[in-house]
C-alpha cells in the first residue's frame, strides 16, 4: 500500500438523479478506498461550517488568483459571485495517500479533470431512466416551486446530451443496480 497512487473517480449527474445517494452507499465499501477532496468556494462559511474542512473558504481575490495559477483542476460560478471549486493540491493530497478520489462534479467540470488526468480517472455518468421519471423524482421531494423545476428538467436534459463523453453511463432505476454497477465499473478501473 506504501507509496501506491489512488485513482480518480469522477462522478456527474443532472440534479435529483441520485449521484449523492450513490456516492453515500460507495463510501461504505472498505474494498474501494474512496477518499473526498475538500472543495474550496468564495463564499462565507455558514453555521457550524470550517475552513479546511467542510471548505476552504476564500476570498473573492484569493479565489482569482488561484484560478489566474492554475491551481484549480476545475471551478465554477455556482451563482453570482459565489464560486467553487476543486484545487490540484487536494486531489494530490488523496490520491498519494493511496485513497482513490471520489469526485462529485458538473458535467463541464467532469470532462475538464477526465481530460487532465487521462488514464487516472474514470468519468461516470448517472443517467435517470427518462426525462419524466427525473421530473417525477423531482416534484416527489417538494422542495423546489413548479419553476424551479422546470429549471432543472431543462438542465438535465442539456446535461444528458453530454452523457457520451464518458467513460462509462450507468442508468439509476432502481439504486441498488446503480451502485452496484457503478461499484463494479470502479472496482474494475482501480
Amino acid at each position: 500500500m506504501i507509496g501506491m497512487k489512488g485513482k480518480i473517480i469522477i462522478l456527474s449527474a443532472p440534479s435529483g438523479t441520485g449521484k449523492s445517494t450513490i456516492i453515500s452507499h460507495l463510501i461504505k465499501d472498505a474494498d474501494l478506498r474512496l477518499g473526498f477532496s475538500v472543495s474550496a468556494t468564495s463564499r462565507k462559511p455558514r453555521g457550524q461550517e470550517t475552513d479546511g474542512k467542510d471548505y476552504f473558504f476564500l476570498s473573492e481575490e484569493e479565489f482569482q488568483r488561484k484560478v489566474d495559477n492554475g491551481e484549480f483542476v476545475e471551478w465554477e460560478e455556482v451563482y453570482a459571485g459565489t464560486r467553487y471549486g476543486t484545487l490540484e493540491s487536494e486531489v494530490r493530497r488523496v490520491t498519494e495517500s493511496g485513497h482513490n478520489l471520489i469526485m462529485d462534479v458538473d458535467v463541464k467540470g467532469a470532462l475538464n479533470i477526465k481530460k487532465r488526468y487521462g488514464d487516472d480517472a474514470i468519468s461516470i455518468f448517472i443517467m435517470p431512466p427518462d426525462i419524466d421519471t427525473l421530473g417525477r423524482r423531482l416534484r416527489s421531494r417538494a422542495t423546489d416551486s413548479e419553476e424551479t423545476i422546470s429549471r432543472r428538467l431543462e438542465k438535465a436534459e442539456y446535461e444528458m446530451g453530454f452523457a457520451g463523453k464518458f467513460d462509462a453511463v450507468v442508468i439509476n432505476d432502481r439504486l441498488e443496480d446503480a451502485v452496484s454497477d457503478v461499484r463494479d465499473r470502479i472496482k474494475r478501473f482501480i
